[in-house]
């Protein structure tokens, strides 16, 4: 057949080897023979489906998709079967019904097949398939019918429901209703041969292959086929018509006469056993004469199977005896009753049914109906017997632990017992006695037993005895209307008996001083489902069997009330005569003398006794009886015990109730001991049932005014309000002056406790419940208490609460605090219209002020404050719900805004205050909003209340601190000056509070910002703002924001500030609510009135949103000319500044014209540096200016150096200077940067002379006031005089020969001759100066912007300078140097500034540095040669000692900073922070060390290596390195599109001083670069470090150098030797990218030598390979000797490639030269000191290198020659 996997094609009609077989049947035959399926039946006829003759037939009339499914059904694996059907099913509703119908005579034998496959789904998906095959063929399945319908009836008998569901479902699909008889009475003979033949003849074998089945799956099919056939049997008769039945009978009387038909009753399988007495139910109904004449089969089949208690057994077999002994009427002369069937009834009842009392129970008294006297003889034993066992069953296991089958038993039995009293009505003795026993010994056990189990009370037993007693009463005639007969004396004797047993068994349970409760209980519960039966739930009244019995004449006369006899009359059921309706309670004297017996005795107990379970007794008695007989019995018992007793006072009442309340029930009460009062209260409500209104209030007023616990009055109030009627009848108490001053007086007294105790007792609690509760319990919008004390108690709740608000120590009144809010959350949430009262709205306002205040000021808990703000929002919810409500001055909004404002104008404000008095105003707005709407008029006046006046803003802005100055004026986007400016205002005093401007503004912003949430739905330009003064409010905002922006978020308060405002998206400023002309025009003429801050915001403002380009001409429209903005003032500068880049040029031009006229025709008191700033301004905006004008400029500033010299501030003591003065010099310094490169050209000698001059001028002042760098006007002197430098450096650095030609002939030698030298005299001390003068710099006065600008400036100083600087001398005791003395002065004075904290100053020390690197390692060289090398074993050198001593500082601080982290993690370090300084610090001096390293020759490389080797530093650095360098270090910035990837590595590293913006990538940047250059430049001891590092270490640098270094370091290792120039003599030296690798070829003579170098794919972790190549006259051996001396040196020196090959090279010419190897290492030239060998053996006169000595002796531990072993001298 072929494999399993092998590929199978839809449709492929190929046949498969089973069809070539058929083929071959054919050919040999002619026809092709029917398949016989293993489970068709035996007859003939439907034995196998007749052959198609031919194939071609086949095919001709079968679809091919039809023919290849039908194919599959056949096949054996069930997965394929199953789709296999599913795909005929939908095929069959797909295709044309002519196709569909070309299968019809192939599918009866297919589906008597799979109809009863083992797998269930595959028998319910072929019923599915079979209902779309006969929906789409309709009556073209006619002629198949007989040959389908034995297997459909079997289907539709299914045991697996789906399955029988669907071919129900595709039964009636096929035949509607009326037409389904007819179906079946065509094919019953055929229905039946199927169902007989399986059930008579079939076995598990038979019907199914035992070869391919297994035991398990042929068993299960033949239980299920026989359960099937049972039920299909049963169904074929339900569905026939009755003249058809009669016509089976013969065909059925075969199957029933069989003895294999009635093992089935005796089945192994209980589903079986159970068909097969569903069967006989059937044919009890459908063929009864059947039945009676096999009666003695069925019989004993039937009654003795009355023990199979199978769950699946019970209820069929229970309906077949009910069905056989109907059926039969002398069934029980087949069966021996006693001995066969009552003992097992006995033994079933007295298990409770075994589990099934449901199922079995209902059918005891239909039963016991048909039970013959033959049977029942002797009744009275018969009775006894069955009610015992019945109520035995009762203790069965199941039965007490299920309900729902305790309740079935007692309801069956009081049913049973009801219908044997019916039917033992009369005089006779043997009745009266089976009475009795009735009475006696079933029916009050049964009770006494119910009252000592819960579970029986609980059910209905009570309930179905009260109908019981209704029944007989009214048979004996007690109720009205009833009709009287003959039994009437007998019931009226049951009745008495029952009651006087009843009373007898109570009283036996009342009168003990130790009854037990639980049985009092069961009493009070059973005497008030006997009053009340109407409230009981009948969860648990079972449904009724009903079995036609035929009563006798007289009881058919009684109940039909027809006189006469002899008439036939209808059956009536059984159920209908036992369960008639019992409406209303027993209605017998009896009852309420039991129930005044019982009340009297449990007062006997109380009064002598003092017996409170008798008290509880007797309040549930009242509950259900309190009636004014019971209590006039209960007063005549109390009248008794007086009278026996002391006198007592006469009480003038006529009520007995009110004298029972008075006398007795208010004294319990009083009883100081009592804990538990509620069955006492119930009593209370009880007895005033009886009483008017008048006695009801005065009664409660009376109990009022008795001092009782508050718990009390609380039950009597909440039992006042239960329902309508006693809140009615209790009203005037509730309303009353008593009960309300009594309340007012307990709110009073539970304030003043809680004030003055830190913990409020759990005594108090249930009276705070009680003020919760008469404050919040309204009835039909009315207060439950009278409005003037409810008034009252308000106000002394808010007082309180007023008290402590005020008290810092809140904290410790916290329960008073939390039970005053519950009793308002409960107030203002469940009254309506509640803060219509002053006091309500009073109490409000105080709960809103401790929500909005701190924690830690309050004192109060988090819990305690969850219920205060619950508390607030259900006040603000019930206060803006009113319609009429208007936010009126005095009213809660506006006293709660007042509050507010006042808080936040006053009170100093830190984050946690500010946010939390936010959230609760927001709180409010938020409430405004979900009740109202976002338009509300209530949260526009709201609004309007928070907002402050202009005054009131103008006030707060003035308080701001004036630190923002500073930075805007360095950065030159501002020019102000100050009054006198001293240093306590810079120095910003650290403070954690908040300045109330931002405070208003934040609260302001997040209001707005809640207030106009756009919806979804809504565009949010069409959705405006409803609140006022939106654009004052947001132009404050955009303010507070540009503060913070401008004082850089510091302190740390203000960086939490804004952090908050970003959290509650209020870091845009909310401009977008407000038009842009609107909000421009605001801006705009705030900053020509005020100037400053205003002008920054208005820039930020117009920056932001992109308006020069957007609203160019609403911005010109502002100012309309441009002469309206000439400085006549400050703000009109500042304001000018912001626009004029937005200005039209021929405004910047009208500009500078004004300027230039103002500065030429200058006077005294004119405003010079205003017109010099508009000047510039414009200059800057490249407006252009006349050359002309500007020497008329610049002239007239020469002018003023000859007539106004003060004003150049030229050697003046800074600190005296006014900011107007400073601030004109630097615009003349500024006026002069931008002279040099846009109009130098035309400058004169005198001309460069002054501007030369004046910048040397001013740098000398700067020199000298360095101490005065705190003020930013002189920080800005520095910085404009620094820029004036660098501008002038780039100028004379490249000038264009066109400029040159223009300049005065000396300028360019006497700048480098004499003004260089000048300047960097002067500027190089500085940054030492500033460091020393401001040692702090984290302190906000320090000039960090100064340092920058001279920073930049230093980038310039000629190499020249450095090493013939003037710095004064600084040298260290004790330090080793061969330096001259200028350049070991500048080490050491610039070194340690390399850890300053200031990142200016480092990169600043680092470019100085850089410069002077290269020339150091020439000193170490010249100094090494003086001293003989042989001195030395292991040469070592120390690098600069300076730079060492801060790399060694550095290593112990990054050690501590990164000791936490594992090689491979991330370190992310906060930019500018101290630990940023210090590893910034590291990486630079490392930089510059590499840097002198890769300048060193290679004979020092190898000393300065020894010393790294030696101090491990190198060691500590690549660790350190593995946790600053990213995981990925991918360059920022690249687009996701772009084919290059850029990383840290590939691209340089530019350290700039006043660059900014690369902060945060700086320091990963740097710590790549460093590793770069240390794999570049010391490869060896890199590769020494990554051997000697455990795995985890090594694989993770090995895999980071791999994929980021390897590839760059080796293109880059392989382009320097194909670029380099270095020529060799014998050499030549090629290099091949692709393959990575170098080839060397040596020649000399006729040697020649080729050597082929291949770099690792890790280098340079790896070692390099070097492989033989082709070689001319060289032996062997020394051949290798070359190759590993090339090896080692590649893989030991610290160099390039080149450098290893030069060395070998140099090797190589020695050993030509004739000097001998050392015989140590076989080399000439030493691998790491590049030493010859000099030491040599007094004996043997060899040499050897002393390095390689030194290894021998302390290796081997002798002293000799490694060749002669002498001892070595």
């Amino acid at each position: 057949m072929g494999g399993k996997n092998k590929q199978r094609t839809k449709g492929n009609v190929r046949p498969s080897s089973s069809g070539r077989a058929a083929e071959l049947l054919t050919r040999e035959g002619g026809v092709i023979p029917g398949f016989v399926g293993f489970d068709s039946t035996v007859t003939s006829e439907l034995s196998y489906v007749p052959a198609v003759h031919g194939a071609e037939e086949i095919d001709n009339l079968v679809d091919a998709d039809f023919r290849l499914v039908l194919r599959k059904l056949s096949k054996r694996d069930g997965v394929t079967r199953l789709k296999a059907v599913q795909d005929f099913g939908s095929m069959c509703q797909e295709r044309d019904a002519e196709d569909v119908k070309g299968v019809l005579p192939f599918w009866p034998r297919i589906y008597c097949k799979i109809s009863v496959d083992h797998d269930r789904r595959i028998r319910e998906a072929t019923q599915q398939a079979f209902e779309q095959l006969v929906l789409k063929v309709r009556r073209s399945l006619a002629p198949f019918l007989k040959s389908l319908m034995g297997h459909w009836i079997l289907s539709q008998c299914d045991t697996y429901t789906p399955a029988a569901s669907a071919a129900c479902q595709a039964f009636q699909a096929a035949f509607s209703p009326p037409k389904q008889p007819e179906a079946l009475s065509f094919c019953k003979d055929e229905i039946l041969n199927v169902l007989q033949d399986i059930l008579l003849k079939e076995t598990a074998d038979t019907l199914s292959d035992p070869q391919s089945v297994t035991e398990e799956e042929r068993e299960a099919k033949y239980v299920r086929m026989l359960t099937s056939s049972l039920l299909g049997v049963k169904r074929l008769l339900s569905l026939l018509p009755q003249d058809e039945r009669m016509a089976l009978e013969q065909r059925l009387a075969q199957l029933v006469t069989s003895g294999k038909f009635w093992k089935y009753s005796k089945h192994k399988t209980p589903q079986v056993r159970g068909a097969f007495f569903e069967m006989v139910c059937a044919l009890c109904d459908f063929t009864p004469g059947l039945v009676q004449a096999e009666a003695a089969r069925f019989c004993p089949a039937v009654l003795l199977s009355i023990d199979d208690t199978d769950p699946l057994v019970l209820p069929p077999v229970w309906e077949a005896i009910l069905h056989v002994v109907s059926t039969i009427p002398d069934c029980w002369t087949h069966v021996n009753a006693k001995k066969g069937f009552l003992p097992k009834l006995w033994a079933l009842l007295k298990e409770g049914g075994k589990g099934m009392a449901k199922a079995l129970h209902p059918n005891l008294m239909p039963l016991l109906s048909k039970l013959p006297q033959q049977v029942t003889d002797p009744t009275l034993d018969f009775y006894t017997t069955f009610f015992t066992s019945l109520i035995h069953g009762l203790s069965s296991e199941r039965a007490a632990a299920s309900p729902s089958e305790s309740a079935v038993i007692v309801t069956s039995a009081v049913e049973c017992l009801r219908y044997c009293i019916l039917h033992n009505t009369g005089e006779e003795e043997d009745q009266r006695r089976i009475r009795t026993m009735f009475i006696s010994q079933q029916l009050l056990p049964l009770l006494e037993r119910a009252l000592e189990n819960s579970s029986l009370q609980n059910g209905p037993l009570f309930l179905l005895v009260t109908e019981l007693l209704v029944s007989w009463e009214k048979r004996a005639g007690v109720h009205s209307g009833s009709d009287a007969n003959e039994s009437k004396e007998v019931f009226q004797g049951l009745l008495a008996d029952f009651w006087e047993g009843l009373g007898l068994l109570f009283v036996r349970y009342a009168d003990n001083e130790e009854a037990d409760s639980q049985a009092l209980e069961g009493v009070a519960t059973m005497l008030q489902v006997m009053r009340y039966p109407e409230r009981v739930n009948r969860k648990h009244v079972q449904k009724k069997k009903s079995v036609k019995i035929c009563l006798s004449k007289t009881e058919v006369n009684e109940r039909s009330g027809v006189e006469g006899g002899g008439v036939e009359k209808p059956f009536q059921t059984v159920s209908d005569l036992v369960n008639e309706k019992a409406f209303g309670s027993p209605q017998t004297q009896h009852f309420e003398d039991v129930v005044c017996q019982l009340a009297q005795l449990c007062l006997v107990h109380v009064n002598e006794k003092k017996s409170e379970r008798h008290l509880v007794f007797l309040s549930l008695l009242l509950r259900s009886f309190h009636t004014p007989t019971v209590l006039s019995k209960l007063v005549e018992l109390d009248d008794k015990i007086t009278k026996d007793g002391e006198k007592k006072d006469e009480v003038n009442v006529n009520n007995p109730a009110v004298q029972f309340l008075l006398e007795r029930v208010v004294v319990w009460l009083a009883e100081k001991d009592r804990s538990d009062t509620e069955h006492l209260v119930e009593m209370v409500f009880s007895s005033l049932c009886c009483c008017s209104q008048q006695e009801t209030t005065r009664i409660l007023n009376h109990i009022t005014t008795m001092n009782l616990q508050w718990g009390i009055i609380l039950q009597i109030i909440q039992m006042a309000c239960a329902d309508a009627e006693t809140l009615k009848s209790c009203r005037d108490w509730l309303k009353g002056s008593v009960l309300g001053e009594q309340l007012l007086g307990l709110t009073k007294e539970l304030c003043n406790v809680g004030c003055n105790s830190s913990s409020a007792s759990s005594t108090s609690r249930p009276s705070w419940t009680l003020i919760s509760l008469v404050l919040s319990q309204h009835h039909n919008n009315e207060p439950l208490i009278g409005e003037v004390y409810m008034e009252k108690i308000l106000e002394k709740l808010h007082a309180t609460l007023s008290e402590t608000k005020s008290l810092s120590d809140a904290g410790n009144m916290e329960p008073l605090i939390s039970f005053i809010c519950d009793v308002a959350s409960t107030f203002f949430s469940s009254v309506q219209d509640c803060l219509l009262l002053q006091s309500a709205e009073e109490l409000l306002l105080t709960v809103f002020q401790l929500t909005a205040q701190d924690q830690t000021h309050t004192h109060l808990s988090d819990s305690l404050l969850e219920k205060l703000k619950k508390a607030f929002v259900a006040g603000v919810q019930s206060l803006v719900q009113r319609s009429e409500y208007e936010a009126n001055e005095g009213g809660f909004l506006h006293n709660a805004a007042l509050w507010v404002m006042n808080q936040l104008l006053t009170v100093s404000l830190d984050i946690k205050s500010l946010q939390v008095l936010v959230l609760a105003v927001q709180n409010i707005v938020e409430t405004i909003i979900s009740v109202c709407d976002q338009d509300s008029h209530l949260l526009v006046k709201f609004f309007t209340y928070l907002t402050p006046s202009q005054t009131g803003w103008s006030r707060i802005r003035q308080a701001l601190p004036p630190q923002w100055v500073k930075v805007p004026l360095l950065d030159s986007r501002y020019r102000g000056v100050c009054e006198k400016p001293s240093m306590d205002i810079w120095k910003c005093k650290v403070s954690n509070k908040l300045p109330a401007h931002l405070c208003a503004c934040a609260l302001l912003g997040r209001v707005i910002r809640t207030a106009t949430v756009v919806p979804c739905d809504q565009n949010k330009a069409n959705y405006p703002s409803h609140l006022p003064n939106l654009k004052h409010t947001v132009a404050e905002l955009l303010y507070a924001l540009q503060w913070c922006k401008e004082v850089e978020y510091s302190p740390t308060v203000v960086s939490a500030y804004h952090s908050l405002l970003t959290d509650w998206g209020l870091s845009q400023g909310q401009h977008s609510l407000v038009p842009t002309t609107d909000l421009l025009e605001t801006l705009y003429s705030r900053s020509v009135e005020l100037g400053g801050l205003w002008s920054l915001t208005l820039e930020d403002y117009i920056d932001t949103n992109n308006l020069e380009d957007t609203h160019s001409a609403s911005l010109r429209k502002l100012y309309g000319s441009a002469d309206s903005l000439f400085p006549g003032s400050e703000s009109k500068l500042s304001t000018l500044q912001v626009l004029c880049s937005s200005m039209t040029k021929e405004d910047r031009e009208t500009l500078v014209a004004l300027a230039a006229s103002g500065i030429i025709n200058w006077q005294d008191n004119e405003n010079v540096s205003g017109c010099l700033a508009v000047l510039l301004c414009c200059l800057q905006a490249d407006t252009h200016v006349e050359e002309e004008v500007v020497q008329a400029v610049l002239a007239t500033m020469i002018e003023w150096r000859n007539s106004k010299e003060d004003w150049f501030l030229f050697s003046s003591d800074l600190s005296q200077a006014t900011t107007d003065q400073l601030s004109l010099t630097v615009e003349m310094m500024r006026f002069l940067s931008w002279l040099v490169p846009n109009c130098s050209t035309g400058l004169g000698n005198s001309q460069w002379d002054f501007l030369l001059c004046s910048m040397l001028a001013w740098l000398e002042t700067a020199s000298d006031n360095v101490s005065s760098l705190w003020n930013p006007w002189v920080q800005l002197f520095v910085c404009e005089n620094a820029a004036l430098i660098v501008v002038l450096n780039d100028f004379f650095a490249s000038p264009s020969p066109d400029v040159l030609e223009k300049l005065p002939p000396e300028l360019a030698i006497e700048w480098s001759d004499f003004f260089v030298e000048g300047i960097y005299n002067l500027l190089l001390p500085l940054p030492v100066s500033i460091t020393e003068a401001f040692t702090e710099p984290d302190d906000p006065t320090f000039p960090l912007a100064a340092l920058e600008s001279v920073g930049v400036a230093l980038n310039y100083v000629p190499m020249q300078q450095l090493n013939q600087n003037s710095l004064p001398a600084r040298f260290i005791a004790g330090q080793k140097t061969n330096l001259p003395e200028p350049l070991q002065t500048l080490l050491n004075t610039f070194c340690p500034l390399l850890l300053f904290k200031a990142r200016p100053l480092q990169i600043t020390v680092y470019h100085l540095l850089e410069k002077v690197m290269p020339q150091l390692p020439v000193c170490d060289g010249e100094g090494d040669n003086n001293k003989p090398e042989d001195d030395r074993d292991e040469p070592c050198l120390s690098p600069p000692a300076s730079l060492m001593a801060i790399l060694s500082t550095c290593e112990e601080l990054c050690d501590n900073i990164l000791a936490g982290l594992q090689v491979g993690e991330f370190a992310v370090v906060q930019p500018l922070s101290v630990e940023y300084s210090c590893i910034l610090g590291y990486l630079l001096a490392w930089k510059l060390l590499l840097i002198f390293f890769k300048s060193s020759p290679s004979h020092l490389r190898a000393h300065y290596a020894q010393y790294l080797k030696r101090s491990c530093s190198l060691n500590k650095l690549l660790l350190h390195l593995f946790k600053l360098m990213p995981e990925n270090p991918i360059y920022p910035g690249q687009g996701s599109d772009s084919k290059e990837n850029k990383t840290f590595f590939t691209e340089s590293l530019s350290l700039v001083v006043n660059e900014s913006d690369s902060v945060e990538r700086e320091l990963p940047h740097l710590a790549c670069s460093v590793y770069y250059s240390t794999v570049q430049d010391l490869p060896a001891m890199v590769r020494l470090w990554w051997n000697s590092q455990e795995k985890r270490v090594s694989a993770a640098v090995e895999k980071f150098t791999i994929k980021y270094i390897s590839p760059v370091l080796s293109a880059q290792e392989i382009s320097s030797v194909q670029s380099s120039t270095q020529m060799f003599d014998s050499m030549t030296v090629k290099a091949r990218s692709a393959a990575r690798e170098v080839i060397a070829t040596y020649s000399v003579d006729d040697i020649f030598i080729e050597l082929v170098i291949q770099l690792p794919q890790n280098y340079p972790l790896g070692s390099i390979t070097v492989e033989s190549g082709r070689r001319v006259g060289v032996a062997v051996q020394q051949w290798r000797n070359w190759m590993l001396q090339l090896s080692t040196y590649l893989t030991h020196q610290n160099g390039s490639i080149m450098e290893g090959l030069a060395l070998w090279k140099n090797n190589v010419d020695k050993r030509f030269e004739g000097i001998e190897d050392c015989m140590i290492c076989f080399s000439v030239i030493h691998g790491s000191n590049y030493s010859l060998p000099k030491k040599a053996c007094r004996t043997c006169k060899k040499k050897f290198h002393s390095a390689c000595l030194f290894k021998w002796f302390t290796s081997s531990n002798k002293s000799t020659c490694p060749l002669c072993r002498e001892t070595f001298f």
